[in-house]
């Protein structure tokens, strides 16, 4: 899959974008114990709200996957989660964020995941070929592990040394990395 310059960049953008994304999974949680006074249930109810849209749009996102141009959706999608982000970094460095601006924030991610999943996905074909689709999606899957293990390490590091906002502002800015990616490809 690496022989195909597209994949190298949207590998690369992704690479970053998803570190970041498992940066702010962890600063949220962190920044939602923070403002519920440590409350579980928050954390509860902040999760089902940046997942159940996965669950319930997944199905319909999955059809639009198949109709909408790929690399196109993916930019928008990605524009928006980067937008939703630097919200959350303006709302936490201000100190006015309350619980409810954070769950309303995880649903919409929620929203742009459900739509960003099979998008991707399908997108892996387009960028390899069905010879090499099979090693793209291996690579996909290891890239997505190894941010999963990243990640939260840098925002356990970056939360320590400066606090929940800096992580939320890196994974505004990892967005453009795998948009940069998207917009380079032929």
């Amino acid at each position: 899959a690496f022989g195909h310059r597209n994949y190298r960049l949207f590998f690369a953008g992704q690479a970053v974008s998803l570190v970041g994304t498992w940066m702010q999974q962890v600063a949220q949680a962190w920044l939602v114990l923070e403002i519920s006074d440590g409350d579980p249930f928050w954390l509860g109810v902040v999760a089902a709200a940046q997942f159940v849209p996965v669950l319930i749009l997944g199905l319909f996102a999955g059809l639009l996957a198949d109709t909408l141009p790929k690399r196109q959706t993916l930019m928008a999608v990605q524009a928006v989660m980067m937008v939703l982000a630097v919200i959350l970094t303006v709302l936490s460095f201000s100190g006015v964020v309350e619980i409810w601006m954070v769950v309303v924030l995880a649903l919409a991610l929620g929203c742009a995941n459900a739509f960003d999943m099979p998008v991707r996905q399908s997108f892996a074909i387009e960028m390899v070929g069905p010879k090499d689709v099979g090693n793209a999606v291996a690579l996909n899957s290891a890239m997505f592990n190894g941010a999963r293990v990243a990640g939260p390490a840098i925002a356990g590091l970056t939360i320590g040394a400066f606090g929940v906002t800096t992580a939320f502002a890196i994974n505004a800015v990892s967005f453009l990395a795998v948009i940069v990616g998207l917009a380079m490809m032929r």
